[in-house]
């Protein structure tokens, strides 16, 4: 299939001569604060020391019982995401994820996170598939490359050294020769650091995110885990659904509007202070100001969370990227229990926001991220797979 010719679509928004209506959950931290922060999907962070969870993930009680990817505050600084498309028959489903276990194992170093999610593909050949998962629609305003999309599964490996990550990458793909590549992005956290018990990090908007997500492991939980009695299969319990979309960026027009329009666009200041004057750590009162005169009422933080104290139930964990060529942007990384409730609760809200002129959603997907360890490669499948 014939590439999305992405640049001449930026080029006619940036040029003013039409404009594409672009809607996501892109920045949607602080329950919008703008999330930037890494993503890992299985397994264990070589060398992390575990937390207490509290949670109702499978085992409860501690931090290694939850995925990598949401144990601790201030994720790697460097990220590779691999998209991955079984090469097997139908009849080899069980040898073929096996050896995908294996390797991820493999690869596994200290300074690591490594891990993997499964896309809607990897149970066409029959297995106990989460109840929720399917091929990420296109929402309105995307222009989904599906060279760029989906997947049968997204390995991810995070550190904060880029050769590293990008070794431990290679190495994985040699040991599973089952798999072939079907896409992959790499990605990176500016400024990447832990205040206040958050970890933040700057957007390629200038802008400082994370402040929404939860500062303890608890709340995490709470809003990230499959949860026993929810309807999902016994396999699935502790694990969560992942959303990722590789949003571009329109900067050159970005960076044309005055600083205060763009505080005005997002919601909050650059630094994370909210318009109304209430500080990072504390929530602003949206219903003082009914009219939006001090935040907009189709700002993105509005829209995304319209009641601080009731923040949407997902945890984000996102990078920026930067293809060169003009082509940078935001990896937008989400997991939550719940996805109806969760990002595509957020997506529908953000519907007419003032930002969506300068993004574009051209690739991802959704995937489940399986609890930890690797008991869930026999019980998703049936014991013929």
């Amino acid at each position: 299939m014939r590439p999305v010719p992405l640049f001449g679509v930026v080029n006619r928004v940036q040029g003013g001569t039409r404009v594409v209506r672009r809607r996501s959950l892109l920045l949607a931290s602080s329950a919008a604060g703008l999330a930037v922060g890494g993503a890992v999907v299985y397994g264990v962070r070589a060398g992390a020391e575990s937390a207490d969870a509290g949670d109702g993930s499978r085992g409860g009680g501690s931090g290694e019982r939850m995925p990598v990817q949401l144990r601790g505050v201030r994720p790697g600084g460097r990220v590779v995401m691999v998209a991955l498309d079984r090469g097997a028959r139908e009849g080899e489903v069980r040898a073929v994820l096996r050896e995908l276990v294996a390797g991820l194992r493999a690869v596994e170093r200290a300074g690591l996170a490594v891990g993997v999610g499964l896309g809607a593909g990897a149970f066409e050949g029959g297995g106990s598939r989460p109840g929720q998962l399917v091929d990420m629609p296109s929402f309105p305003g995307d222009l989904l490359d599906p060279a760029r999309s989906h997947g049968d599964v997204l390995v991810q490996v995070a550190g904060d050294r880029v050769a590293d990550v990008r070794a431990a990458v290679a190495r994985l793909l040699t040991a599973v020769p089952g798999w072939r590549e079907r896409w992959r992005i790499e990605g990176f956290r500016a400024e990447n650091r832990e205040e206040g018990g958050r970890g933040l990090a700057r957007n390629p908007f200038h802008f400082t995110e994370g402040f929404g997500n939860p500062a303890g492991d608890r709340e995490t939980a709470d809003r990230a885990l499959v949860r026993a009695g929810q309807g999902e299969p016994e396999w699935a319990v502790g694990g969560s659904y992942q959303v990722v979309r590789v949003i571009r960026l329109a900067t050159e027009l970005w960076d044309k509007d005055s600083v205060p329009e763009q505080e005005r666009i997002i919601g909050r200041r650059r630094d994370g202070r909210w318009l109304d004057g209430a500080p990072t750590d504390e929530e602003p009162n949206f219903a003082a100001d009914p009219k939006g005169r001090l935040t907009p009422l189709d700002s993105h933080v509005r829209l995304a969370a319209p009641d601080r104290r009731d923040p949407p139930p997902l945890v984000r964990r996102s990078y920026s990227y930067d293809r060169g060529d003009g082509d940078s942007g935001l990896v937008f990384s989400c997991f939550q229990r719940d996805l109806a409730k969760g990002f595509e609760a957020v997506q529908k809200r953000l519907a007419g926001e003032s930002m969506a002129k300068y993004l574009l959603t051209t690739g991802g997907g959704y995937y489940f991220v399986p609890p930890p360890g690797d008991h869930w490669a026999d019980g998703l499948l049936p014991a013929s797979g």
